[in-house]
């Protein structure tokens, strides 16, 4: 079934459309406080249609993540026993809380850098730091280093690979999209 390559597709021609950037912004800002859909599935197309502007879109979503992440850390300061705590419980996040809170104690200001360049979930994070009421300046600097650290890989690295990863991907996005279902399952199986 070619499902992935349909949708391939469609997410290519949508990242050369006018609006394609602020609908970047829009699901960065969100990803980092709610979305669970990394950017870096809108931010490789939009490179891989418009190469020449790569550094802007890396640029683009390490704002508005940032800007994300700081609505976070609001929340976490501000709303966290009555709003965030019973969301987390009703979505089923309060183990990975509870986690990223003995992580922020061992390891401090170094986990929210760790958290915006991995894919470990950044609005864990942003709401954990929030929530400890973590110095605000260590928090806004690694959330910039380590999230435009991660951006500009991505888009570095799509631009590096150009018109032949491009090739290569389109050639390949349904085995790579059904192996990702596959893995997906058997982690939801593993870790449930």
């Amino acid at each position: 079934m070619k499902i992935f390559s349909a949708l391939y597709t469609w997410t290519m021609r949508w990242a050369e459309h006018k609006l394609a950037p602020h609908a970047l912004a829009f699901l960065t800002f969100c990803e980092s406080v709610f979305f669970p859909i990394p950017p870096d599935v809108l931010l490789a197309p939009m490179v891989l249609a418009k190469p020449d502007r790569a550094w802007r879109l890396a640029t683009l979503t390490t704002i508005a993540s940032v800007i994300g992440g700081v609505v976070g850390y609001l929340l976490g300061y501000m709303l966290f026993e009555p709003v965030i705590e019973p969301l987390l419980q009703q979505y089923g996040y309060m183990p990975k809380f509870e986690k990223a809170m003995s992580w922020f104690n061992e390891y401090g200001v170094w986990v929210v850098f760790l958290a915006g360049f991995s894919p470990i979930p950044y609005k864990v994070f942003t709401l954990s730091a929030g929530f400890l009421q973590m110095l605000f300046l260590p928090f806004l600097i690694a959330s910039a280093v380590g999230r435009g650290m991660r951006f500009f890989l991505v888009a570095g690295l799509i631009k590096a690979g150009g018109a032949k990863m491009e090739e290569k991907i389109r050639n390949s996005v349904d085995t790579i999209g059904w192996m990702v279902v596959v893995l997906a399952v058997i982690l939801y199986f593993i870790f449930r």
